[in-house]
């Protein structure tokens, strides 16, 4: 008996070991997810903003197309941002619309060419927060009218 309960003795600590080493494996497991889901919202959060982009770029060149007559009262000729003041449908409704559809730091950028009845509508904006991401980010459609 003596040896019997030896044997058991040294053997108890045996399952504790094996309990700690599949608890260290498992958490990090879940850290490996936690991390993994930090970066998809990271990159989730920039293609939502290249989509919001390229929704407002449209939109924009349907404003344009539906005022053809005063095509070249839309350029901007550079990167601006909204000012606050716009009117909804117009030009400087649709920058500042920029600024909460892409991102708070969006500008938008439209060049028409009224002879040719071509634009070039576009948005930029920072983003440095998507995995690989550059700090100025930017789409631009042209179109003819």
């Amino acid at each position: 008996m003596n040896q019997m309960t030896a044997s058991r003795s040294r053997q108890s600590g045996v399952g504790m070991v094996e309990v700690m080493v599949a608890v260290l494996v498992l958490a990090i497991g879940v850290l490996g997810v936690a991390a993994l889901q930090a970066i998809t919202l990271k990159n989730s959060s920039s293609s939502a903003s290249r989509s919001q982009a390229a929704i407002q770029i449209y939109s924009m060149m349907d404003i344009i197309r539906a005022d053809r007559i005063n095509i070249g009262s839309y350029n901007t000729n550079i990167y601006v941002a909204g000012d606050g003041s716009g009117e909804p449908g117009s030009k400087d409704g649709w920058l500042d619309g920029l600024k909460g559809a892409v991102a708070p730091d969006a500008q938008g950028k439209i060049v028409c060419l009224a002879e040719q009845m071509v634009c070039t509508v576009g948005v930029q904006w920072n983003d440095e927060r998507a995995t690989g991401g550059s700090g100025t980010e930017h789409i631009e459609i042209t179109s003819q009218l």
